[in-house]
């Protein structure tokens, strides 16, 4: 049998992000001997999204039950009573799904702005309830208006898959305290891809910050219309964020095990798996990003690794982000301009990917027009070669590798501060199959390094930002038709700021998920006899503090849960 046909458990569209929310169960709770029709709620290791002490005020934001590919559609009007101007906006998604149900992806807009996109958990028979938590201050301009509001997930409700998704989102608006005050977008450190929790409110102990200097909401958020943003005149910081995923049930999905064409593989594709998301300003590289390497909660063939803990940011996708800073001298002329992303690697006319793209400003308030000039722009040479070696083990070796650097000035009413950012991208891996794909193997890394420096109004600040991700994996079929999977992810991230050469602060982000499952394929879904552990540990430490959770889970019973720090 084809492992492709059953690792494709999507057919999905495109939402959804954050912390995932879950009660603490009882330690060394007993695991039945296989996995049964109900199990725990899903939960993840990473800490809860923090929450200012004072007043807030909340705005139910969608309501709706999804059993097709019909979006919710719906309007949003600002909360009373909080003011416009907010400490924090927090986004909380409720969900729940019983039945039978694959995995589905989805999105939510506010004013045409992506604020938020997700993977679905896959239910159990008696039913599950899930919450996730999002950070969504940054969109607050988005939210001083009234807007109109559209959801999706899409999803199949029929005789066999029975699960309506049924979800309710809020946002939650917090006052500033009176002793709030906004510093200037240029002491901001920039944006950077990595996850950001925040202090749990459960812990005495403070969370660090993977970003070691928080960045500052910024003054406007803008969508592209027809493929182009016209930025203020007074554009002083451009962040542009792109929610890249590759979906849709399709072999994009899985587009780190795709083969190069000669290789005898059931997802095809050219170049083999190397991927890259770029973002171009008037034909202009402007940026370059290794996706994230997701696994939704049906992948790789077992859908048993997940159903308590999902794979990193499977609940909470998160934009990649680009500083086009730059840029700006020349976006700043009240001009639209051509902003366009493309993903390397996709054959041409394949679908896909979904990348919609936000741009994000700081505004200089004490400047009608604020000019500038792109004074550096170096490409390196992409570096893209998988070699295909046949034998009773198939073998795809990948090496890719792109560097980009970029620097630019923007004159302010606070002088002239100039922005150079240098990005390296590395990709390797190892993919082994047999005949029929009743192995199947993967050993790859990213490794995905930006450094940001201003200089202006003060001593240089440099902020380096080294991710790496990483996947060891494989997926057998032995006799009586019985598939295990044995599957390590692993997100990791580490930050750290310096000011005239001085480290100022600094964060580590460890978010490793190992698995190893076992169930019988072609029989009723009670024969299955599936088994599975799945555990999870989530470490963040830094200069502000330090988070250390573990959870484990055996055959649907979460059987650890263990805090250090």
């Amino acid at each position: 049998m084809k492992r492709r046909i059953v690792m494709s458990m999507f057919a999905g569209a495109t939402l959804l992000a954050s912390s995932l929310l879950g009660a603490a169960p009882a330690r060394s709770a007993d695991a039945p001997a296989e996995f049964g029709t109900d199990w725990h709620d899903p939960v993840t290791a990473a800490p809860p999204v923090a929450k200012p002490s004072g007043k807030s005020c909340q705005v139910t934001l969608a309501e709706a039950q999804f059993r097709d590919f019909t979006p919710y559609k719906g309007t949003y009007t600002p909360p009373e009573g909080c003011g416009e101007r907010w400490s924090k906006v927090v986004l909380r998604m409720d969900g729940k799904v019983k039945g039978r149900q694959f995995d589905r992806l989805g999105h939510l807009h506010v004013g045409g702005v992506e604020i938020f996109r997700t993977s679905t958990p896959e239910p159990s028979p008696d039913g599950i309830e899930w919450s996730v938590e999002k950070d969504v201050t940054r969109y607050s301009d988005t939210f001083r208006r009234g807007q109109d509001v559209e959801m999706l997930i899409g999803n199949v409700v029929d005789d066999t898959y029975t699960g309506v998704i049924d979800v309710k989102v809020t946002l939650t608006f917090y006052a500033p305290s009176a002793t709030a005050a906004r510093p200037s977008a240029t002491a901001a450190s920039p944006v950077t891809n990595a996850a950001r929790p925040a202090t749990s409110t459960t812990r005495s102990t403070p969370t660090p910050d993977p970003t070691p200097d928080r960045v500052l909401t910024p003054d406007r958020v803008l969508t592209l219309q027809d493929g182009t943003v016209t930025t203020p005149r007074n554009s002083e910081r451009i962040v542009a964020e792109v929610y890249a995923t590759g979906s849709g049930g399709g072999c994009e999905e899985f587009w780190y095990l795709s083969a190069p064409d000669p290789a005898p593989y059931s997802c095809k594709a050219g170049d083999g798996p190397y991927r890259e998301v770029q973002i171009e300003v008037d034909g202009r590289l402007a940026g370059i990003a290794a996706p994230f390497p997701h696994v939704w909660t049906g992948g790789w063939s077992n859908p048993f690794l997940w159903y308590v803990t999902p794979g990193p940011r499977a609940f909470d996708v998160k934009p990649i982000e680009y500083d086009l800073t730059p840029f700006a001298g020349l976006l700043n002329d009240g001009r639209p301009h051509r902003v366009e992303v493309s993903v390397v690697g996709v054959p041409e006319g394949q679908s896909g990917w979904s990348a919609p793209v936000n741009v994000l400003v700081w505004q200089d308030a004490k400047s009608a027009h604020v000019t500038g000039r792109l004074t550096g722009h170096k490409v390196g040479e992409l570096a893209n070669s998988s070699t295909y070696t046949p034998g009773s083990e198939h073998r795809v070796d990948t090496e890719g590798r792109h560097r980009l650097t970029v620097g630019g000035y923007v004159d302010t009413s606070h002088g002239r501060v100039t922005t150079t950012v240098s990005r390296s991208l590395t990709n390797t891996s190892a993919h082994r199959w047999t005949d029929g794909e009743n192995l199947d193997a993967l050993d790859a890394a990213w490794k995905d390094d930006q450094s940001v420096t201003v200089d202006g109004r003060g001593p240089a600040r440099t902020t380096r930002t080294q991710r790496t991700y990483t996947m060891d994996g494989s997926i057998t079929i032995g006799a009586g038709d019985r598939l295990r999977t044995v599957l390590t992810l692993g997100d990791r991230a580490a930050v750290g700021t310096t000011r005239a050469g001085r480290r100022i602060a600094w964060s580590w982000l460890d978010d490793t998920v190992e698995g190893d499952a076992s169930w019988t394929l072609n029989v009723p879904r009670d024969q299955r006899h599936a088994v599975g552990t799945t555990s999870e540990r989530f470490r963040l430490h830094g200069s502000k503090g330090c988070y250390d959770r573990s959870l484990t889970s055996v055959q649907g019973v979460l059987t650890e849960d263990r805090r250090a720090c």
